[in-house]
C-alpha cells in the first residue's frame, strides 16, 4: 500500500504555526508552576529554619543555665528543654505538628575538682507543610532539623578553710560548772561537770559541724594548740608536747582535745603567736597552708584562729599581769594584720579574761560569753557555722 501522499501532510502539519502558544504553554506552565513554588518554599523554609535555630539555641543555653543553678536536676532537663522549644515555636508551628517528641535532648555532665559543667545538646525537627504550588508538582512537606549545644556551669567556691583552736587548759579548767554529771537517788546532783570535760563536748559539736561542711575532707584544716603558762614541754626534752599539727579534715585534732588536762597558769601569748605563724599566708603563698590547699585545687582558703579561756593571764602566779594581758592583745594585733579572723570565747571567765578576749576578737559579733556548758557548746556550733557559710555559695 502506498503511502507518500501521507507526506505533503505531515510536512504542512509541521510547518504549520497555528497552536504553538497554546503547547508551549502546556508544556512550560508546570515548570513555571514549579519554580514559583520553590522560590516562595524556599523563603518560608528558610525564615522556619531561623525560628527553629532560635528556639533550640535558647533552649540549650535556658536548660544549662538552670542546670548550673540547680533549679532542675539531670533527669528533667530532657522535658524542660522540650517544653522549652515548643513554648518558641508556638505561634510559628502549623496544626498537628508536635515538637516535643521531635526534639533530641543530650546532657553530659563533666566534674573536675569543685566544678560541675552541663553541655546541653538540643535538636528539634518538624516536617513543614509545603505551599499549594509545590504540592501541585507532588510536593507535601518538608523535613526542618537543627541543633544548639551550649556549656553551663558551677564552681563550687566553698571557701576553703584552716583553723586552728588555742583552748585553755590551765588548772582552773579543773572546776565544776553548773551542769550536772551524775545524779543522786533523791535528784539532787552528785557531781557536776568539770569545765575540761565541757570544753571537749564542745570541741567535739564544733568538729561535728565542719565534717558536716566538708565531709570528704577537701576543703577544711584544722589544729590544736592547748597551754596553761605558755604552750607545753616535756620536761626531760623541752619538746613542745601541746600542740596538734594542722591537717584535713577534724580527726586529728578530736583525738587530741581528748588527751588534754588541766595544770598550771594562763598566759595564751606563746601559743597566739605559734596559731599566727602556723596559719597566715606569706605573700608568695609558700606557707605551708597555702600549699597544701593548692594540691587540692582550693584558691580561696580563710583562716581563723579560735582563742578560748576560763580565766585572765596571770602566768604562773595567781594574780592577773597587765603585762600579760598586753602581750596578749599585741599577739592578736598581729594576727588580725596578718588576715586571720579572730573568734573568742570567755567561759566562766573573770572580767579581766571578758574585757582581753572582747578586744581579741574581730569585729561583727566574734566575742562570745560562756556562763554555762550547754551555752559553750552552742557558742561552738556558731563559731562552725559562721566559719563555713562561705562552703553553700555557688559562682556561675
Amino acid at each position: 500500500m502506498s503511502t507518500s501522499f501521507l507526506h505533503p501532510c505531515l510536512r504542512r502539519m509541521l510547518s504549520d504555526r497555528g497552536g504553538n502558544f497554546g503547547i508551549i504553554t502546556a508544556i512550560v506552565a508546570p515548570v513555571l508552576l514549579a519554580a514559583a513554588g520553590m522560590a516562595i518554599q524556599v523563603g518560608d523554609m528558610l525564615l522556619s529554619k531561623q525560628q527553629l535555630q532560635e528556639a533550640a539555641d535558647s533552649a540549650a543555653l535556658a536548660t544549662a543555665t538552670a542546670l548550673a543553678n540547680g533549679t532542675i536536676q539531670t533527669s528533667e532537663a530532657q522535658a524542660y528543654a522540650r517544653n522549652f522549644v515548643a513554648g518558641q515555636m508556638a505561634n510559628y508551628l502549623q496544626s498537628g505538628v508536635d515538637i516535643k517528641n521531635a526534639t533530641g535532648v543530650t546532657v553530659q555532665t563533666t566534674k573536675s575538682g569543685n566544678s560541675t559543667s552541663y553541655q546541653v545538646t538540643v535538636s528539634p525537627g518538624y516536617d513543614l507543610m509545603v505551599n499549594p504550588l509545590m504540592q501541585a508538582v507532588g510536593f507535601r512537606t518538608q523535613h526542618l532539623s537543627t541543633s544548639s549545644t551550649t556549656v553551663s556551669g558551677t564552681s563550687q567556691t566553698k571557701s576553703a578553710l584552716s583553723m586552728e583552736l588555742v583552748l585553755d587548759q590551765s588548772g582552773s579548767m579543773s572546776y565544776d560548772t553548773d551542769t550536772c554529771d551524775v545524779y543522786k537517788r533523791n535528784g539532787n546532783c552528785k557531781t557536776y561537770v568539770v569545765k575540761i570535760d565541757a570544753l571537749k563536748q564542745a570541741s567535739a559539736s564544733l568538729f561535728d559541724a565542719l565534717d558536716k561542711a566538708d565531709p570528704q575532707h577537701a576543703l577544711v584544716r584544722t589544729g590544736v594548740i592547748s597551754y596553761s603558762n605558755g604552750l607545753l614541754r616535756d620536761p626531760w626534752t623541752n619538746k613542745v608536747t601541746s600542740v596538734s599539727a594542722m591537717d584535713w579534715g577534724t580527726t586529728k585534732s578530736r583525738d587530741y582535745v581528748k588527751t588534754i588536762s588541766p595544770s598550771g597558769g594562763t598566759d595564751a601569748t606563746e601559743p597566739m603567736q605559734t596559731a599566727d605563724d602556723t596559719i597566715k599566708k606569706t605573700a608568695d603563698s609558700t606557707d605551708a597552708e597555702s600549699v597544701a590547699h593548692l594540691k587540692k585545687s582550693n584558691s580561696k582558703v580563710d583562716r581563723f584562729i579560735i582563742l578560748m579561756t576560763d580565766g585572765e593571764m596571770t602566768g604562773n602566779s595567781s594574780t592577773w599581769s597587765k603585762d600579760k594581758d598586753q602581750s596578749v592583745r599585741d599577739k592578736c594585733d598581729q594576727a588580725k594584720k596578718d588576715g586571720i579572723t579572730l573568734f573568742t570565747v570567755a567561759f566562766m571567765a573573770p572580767d579581766k579574761g571578758k574585757s582581753l578576749l572582747q578586744y581579741c576578737a574581730s569585729p561583727g559579733g566574734n566575742y562570745y560569753e560562756a556562763e554555762t556548758m550547754e551555752k559553750l557548746v552552742t557558742d561552738f556550733e556558731s563559731i562552725a557555722q559562721t566559719a563555713t557559710k562561705a562552703t553553700t555559695l555557688l559562682t556561675n
